[in-house]
């Protein structure tokens, strides 16, 4: 039988921190706390394999800080490396990384992100001595909070908006995991839309709508909630871009009752009902039991692969790192004289440019070794990828999986940037002017990531 138990660490950055990393933004630090940030842990083991789950309301995970905090895991709670999953939220609401192009606040950023790997720590040591026997259950349901995020204008040139018309994964995925006498330990919940509803006008730290719908799903159901971000880049909020922090906990409290009314409906030990007696009463009453019908899936598994990723063509690391450190030069004297709109167009070209610099150190050694995580906990399949993963990609792993419930991730176990699937290319935009990828890279990890997940049941 397996054992699993939940725990969790406060993450909230300190108010003053450098925040946010919008392009659009005038502000440089954080003025104050929407909702708390958390470390939400799950540790799962069979007696033999230990696997642990961390969901971080963080941005992005940098590939730097996702080795520093495995190693302290490793060191304090006995957890392999390649058994931890790191999975970001991604919301923009957060502390910028270590280089970034902003100068207020950022000496608040180092430590903060040195904090993380004892606080991930704790929260896997809470969950590890809280185990218990227990059982996993699935589901899934829908919510329609989300949309495509690649509109165009009638010239043909793509934004990021609202495109009603384009390609979208709607499905909340569920992975039940409760004790044996039916008392919830975790649920882990799984969307894919960018926590985007909060944007440049927001000056506060917020988990933005991932932060309510876990609350939400924890005051209905009990036990802790992880949430684990979907194949999100090129999804996005129906309502996004905006300051007002009720709107994130509007759409968070739609997602969360979803998820909420669905994990209530799940039960993971199978069932058979039987007829005990009928009462005489003013009606006959039928009393009924529902005895359990075969054992729950209990099976634990982890497979860890990688694939060879084609690349674009970028500057040397040495012209991009000159080329960001003028326009950085540049902002800073326009941030002292210069208009809104001029402090605007400023940091805009400071942000594209550190797409530059972050692609030209990506790609410099030529094609990318990228990670593939693939966990079986009982009947459920967890992939992930640490890419930005267009909608087509996560839905195409899943359509192809044995698994009687799949979930697939992006933003897990550091960062590479974009990955657009091979039409996008064509039609230019966003994702496709700052992935390091060229096209080919999402028809690779699809076939990949199938033959984990294929791997996980054979």
């Amino acid at each position: 039988m397996l054992k699993a138990g939940a725990g969790r660490t406060d993450i909230t950055p300190p108010v003053g921190i450098a925040h946010a990393g919008w392009g659009a933004a005038t502000h440089q630090r954080a003025e104050g706390v929407d909702m708390p940030f958390y470390a939400t842990a799950l540790y799962v083991t069979d007696g033999d394999l230990e696997l642990a789950i961390v969901d971080l309301d963080i941005g992005i995970l940098t590939n730097e800080d996702d080795a520093a905090i495995r190693a302290e895991v490793e060191a304090v709670a006995g957890i392999k490396p390649e058994n931890l999953r790191l999975s970001a939220t991604h919301t923009h609401s957060g502390p910028v990384n270590r280089g970034s192009w902003l100068d207020e606040g950022m000496e608040m950023v180092g430590p903060y992100w040195d904090s993380l790997p004892s606080r991930v720590a704790e929260a896997l040591n809470t969950a590890r001595w809280a185990a218990k026997p227990a059982h996993v259950g699935i589901g899934r349901g829908t919510s329609s909070i989300n949309i495509n995020r690649r509109p165009a204008l009638p010239d043909g040139t793509l934004f990021t908006g609202r495109n009603w018309d384009g390609f979208v994964d709607r499905e909340v995925g569920i992975v039940a995991i409760n004790d044996t006498i039916g008392s919830p330990i975790a649920t882990l919940l799984n969307y894919a839309c960018h926590p985007t509803i909060l944007g440049p006008a927001n000056r506060l730290l917020s988990p933005d709508y991932p932060g309510t719908a876990r609350r939400v799903v924890e005051q209905h159901v009990g036990g802790l909630c992880l949430f684990l971000q979907g194949a999100a880049g090129n999804c996005g909020p129906t309502h996004g871009f905006i300051g007002e922090v009720e709107v994130a906990k509007w759409l968070g409290t739609r997602l969360g009752l979803e998820a909420a009314r669905i994990r209530l409906e799940i039960d993971p030990v199978p069932r058979k009902e039987r007829l005990v007696e009928v009462v005489p009463s003013g009606a006959d009453l039928g009393m009924y039991e529902d005895d359990p019908d075969g054992e729950p899936d209990d099976t634990l598994r982890v497979v860890n692969t990688t694939v060879k990723l084609p690349v674009g063509n970028f500057p040397s690391i040495e012209e991009a790192q000159a080329g960001f450190d003028r326009v950085v030069e540049t902002l800073n004297a326009t941030r002292k004289t210069g208009s809104e709109a001029e402090i605007k167009e400023a940091v805009k070209n400071a942000k594209r440019s550190s797409f530059v610099l972050g692609n030209a150190k990506r790609t410099a050694d030529g094609p990318i070794s990228m990670r593939i995580q693939a966990m079986r906990i009982g009947p459920a399949a967890l992939v992930a990828i640490p890419v930005e993963a267009f909608s087509e990609i996560g839905v195409a792993v899943k359509d192809s999986s044995p698994a009687r419930q799949t979930l697939f991730s992006g933003y897990t176990n550091g960062s590479l940037g974009y990955m657009p699937v091979a039409d996008a290319y064509e039609e230019g935009g966003y994702e496709v002017t700052t992935t390091p990828m060229a096209a080919g890279a999402a028809e690779e990890t699809i076939t990949a990531c199938s033959d984990a997940v294929q791997a996980l049941w054979r």
